[in-house]
């Protein structure tokens, strides 16, 4: 199966600030999946690093109140173009990303808080028919069975 995935989870320094989140689990996907990598905001013209920003509802804004709705949205239509040209079947995305997130992303204050919601490129592809999780679930596109949580006996 091939599979979008966030490129800062493949160890690629594109996020906000310059960083990225390698996440063994979903680089071990590439044994039995043909992964390809994406950076949303970069494919929508954002540079890296760039100034931290939230969805507030429709919109998405950076900490200084510059709307980025536009290229978030601009990225998210190239992620999903991508993923229809080469036939991918899901994506694991980086959780609580105003673009990447599913689920839970923050809430727009800038002050950590979460709220229920999808990042923008979450969004369009689920609703496009792509199956997208976050890394924490990254797991259930290799076939495994749920991990062990720490406090089970």
């Amino acid at each position: 199966m091939r599979i979008l995935v966030s490129m800062c989870l493949l160890g690629v320094p594109c996020r906000y600030d310059g960083k990225s989140r390698p996440d063994a689990a979903v680089t071990a996907l590439s044994a039995a999946h043909e992964l390809v990598p994406i950076c949303p905001e970069q494919l929508g013209g954002l540079p890296t690093p760039r100034t931290p920003a939230e969805r507030r509802g429709a919109r998405v804004v950076t900490r200084d109140g510059r709307d980025v709705t536009q290229a978030y949205r601009d990225g998210a239509q190239r992620a999903l173009d991508l993923a229809r040209t080469l036939g991918c079947e899901a994506a694991v995305l980086k959780e609580r990303s105003p673009s990447c997130g599913c689920g839970r992303i923050y809430d727009g204050t800038f002050s950590g808080a979460l709220t229920d919601g999808d990042g923008v490129t979450a969004e369009l592809l689920a609703r496009e028919g792509i199956r997208v999780v976050g890394e924490s679930d990254a797991w259930r596109l290799a076939g495994l069975q749920e991990p062990v949580r720490r406090d089970q006996p």
